[in-house]
């Protein structure tokens, strides 16, 4: 996680990514990307000397008209310090029953 980091800190500040005040929006699916994306951000605000704030996202397709419990994704979000949403859809009835 720290070479990730120091690659996350070097393009951050290169590339002039973020700045004092932004509020960035992390899709997170639970997978290992967008949690190892997280988990960085929410790591280098301890140190990177950028005053921002984080906050993670979960949209839940609604697999067979079931909803996901996000708890543990929640409990990360608020382990690292970061405003947790889930966004409740029907994307997944519509796309794989509704349109075939």
């Amino acid at each position: 996680m720290q070479r990730i980091m120091g690659y996350m800190r070097k393009a951050i500040q290169e590339y002039k990514m973020i700045e004092n005040g932004d509020r960035i929006a992390v899709g997170i699916s639970g997978g290992k990307d967008s949690l190892a994306l997280a988990a960085g951000l929410a790591g280098l605000r301890r140190f990177i000397g950028i005053d921002f704030t984080l906050v993670g996202i979960t949209l839940d397709p609604g697999w067979n008209g079931q909803y996901t419990d996000y708890t543990p994704l929640q409990q990360l979000c608020e382990k690292w310090g970061m405003e947790y949403h889930v966004i409740r859809t029907e994307i997944g009835p519509i796309v794989f029953e509704a349109r075939e």
